[in-house]
């Protein structure tokens, strides 16, 4: 199990990477903003031709603007791309509201839990 931190900002966005089952994790906690994105895309692993499986934790989520939205439709594409995916997990609050009024809810699979996303 690998496990990165990064933080960004005055503490605005905390993203930790861990890998469980082939399956890398992305646990962010904070607010992912045009400041902050930075931190989750560079976390993002790469697409690669083996299907990369990629689930972000999104439930210490306080604030997400359109970069976060962008960064996240950017990273489903590339990993659908590759045969692979990427799924939210945890996603809600005000945050829920965002993702469900860009309609990226129709587009990423959202789950409750890490282990529900996982799972499938």
């Amino acid at each position: 199990m690998a496990d990165n931190q990064e933080t960004v900002g005055r503490g605005q966005l905390s993203v930790v990477s861990t890998e469980t089952d082939g399956i890398t994790v992305l646990g962010l906690r904070g607010e992912v903003d045009y400041q902050s994105v930075g931190a989750l895309t560079r976390a993002m692993p790469a697409a690669e031709p083996d299907g990369r499986r990629v689930v972000v934790d999104m439930s210490r989520v306080t604030f997400m603007d359109s970069s976060g939205v962008n960064a996240l439709i950017a990273a489903h594409q590339a990993m659908q791309g590759a045969h692979g995916w990427l799924r939210l997990a945890g996603v809600r609050g005000a945050v829920l509201r965002t993702v469900q009024l860009v309609g990226l809810d129709t587009l990423v699979g959202c789950h409750a839990t890490v282990e529900d996303a996982i799972a499938g």
